[in-house]
């Protein structure tokens, strides 16, 4: 009774490993767009987009996405960016423009979390995408 036990255990731990070992392996976005599945698909209901008046009420590392206008470059990598709620300062990395070209007239969404300092509350921008 005890062989009989162990070789089908055995039977279902080779078979096991035989079929993970077909698996395709899932590879990450190439960019900090929010994705569920490699492959792509329906993720769900509408994001969220939340005002800069909202984001000036959030703790620090919370995600968020604005829409909005960028209307002034502050400096090294930050802008100041507004939407009908108010302003707010905006880092983007050269790399997170992914050549787009954006004016004051053009509305954009941006995905990043929230940064809060002592004194300041900004916005830490992964991605940006012209509408």
């Amino acid at each position: 009774m005890k062989k009989i036990s162990f070789v089908v255990l055995m039977g279902i731990l080779v078979a096991g490993t035989a079929s993970a070992e077909f698996q395709e392996p899932v590879q990450a976005a190439p960019t900090a767009e929010p994705t569920v599945n490699a492959k792509g698909g329906f993720v769900g209901g509408a994001e969220t987009i939340v005002t800069v008046k909202q984001v000036n009420e959030m703790r620090d590392d919370v995600p968020v996405i604005v829409k909005g206008n960028i209307v002034q470059r502050m400096g090294d990598e930050k802008y100041l960016f507004e939407d009908a709620t108010g302003a707010i300062t905006v880092e983007i990395d050269d790399d997170n423009w992914r050549g787009q070209t954006v004016k004051p007239t053009d509305t954009v969404k941006m995905y990043g979390e929230v940064d809060r300092g002592l004194r300041t509350t900004e916005i830490d921008v992964d991605y940006i995408e012209k509408m």
